[in-house]
């Protein structure tokens, strides 16, 4: 709303999809009823229905709402650098930091693979990837000192990679890299920019 001010239905909204996020988090998306959700959420059962179908809405609500791209794409574009080296650095830094802020997703994530067979990954990618081709402005800029390759490859690519480094490091440490995390960020920086091919 442009006044900012919130509604009553939208705060009984956010308050079901806080309180759902929860409880998949903490029990999955089948051990979770939609009596524990309303109660979570402090309204009547039937309240939930004038805002969702149903369970299955609720969840793929939620894997919206905690999307970390929310955060990620502001905080890209708000990075800067001299050079593209330097920018792609602050971004990477950015996007880390802004995932850390979502632990949960990475749980969420898992919930859709097991429980879901990952059947609404495809939608969720539909409703990320404009967010993450706004993001093309700096390396179009560049462009000139780039190799021949399409900007949403170099952007898919970009994003793509800080999340499996994200992903790896919360799974399994630096044992999945056998060195210091912070040398294994860099290394995936230099394999982005630099490729893995000798000059």
């Amino acid at each position: 709303m442009g006044s900012g001010v919130v509604s009553k239905g939208e705060r009984t909204r956010e308050s079901i999809l806080e309180g759902a996020y929860q409880l998949f988090l903490q029990q999955g998306y089948h051990g979770t009823s939609m009596r524990q959700i309303a109660e979570e959420a402090g309204i009547a059962l039937g309240g939930i229905y004038n805002h969702f179908s149903g369970k299955e809405e609720i969840f793929t609500a939620v894997l919206e709402a905690y999307h970390p791209i929310h955060e990620i794409v502001p905080v890209i574009q708000a990075s800067e650098g001299a050079t593209i080296e330097e920018y792609v650095r602050n971004a990477a830094m950015g996007m880390m930091t802004a995932l850390e802020r979502q632990p949960g997703f990475l749980n969420l994530i898992f919930i859709e693979i097991v429980e879901f067979n990952s059947q609404h990954l495809p939608d969720l990618v539909d409703m990320t990837f404009p967010k993450v081709m706004s993001i093309v402005g700096p390396f179009a800029a560049s462009q000139n000192k780039l190799k021949d390759i399409p900007l949403q490859s170099i952007v898919r690519s970009f994003i793509g990679l800080m999340f499996m480094q994200y992903f790896a490091e919360k799974l399994v440490g630096s044992k999945f890299v056998d060195m210091p995390l912070e040398e294994a960020f860099e290394q995936t920086l230099q394999i982005f920019l630099h490729g893995i091919l000798a000059e």
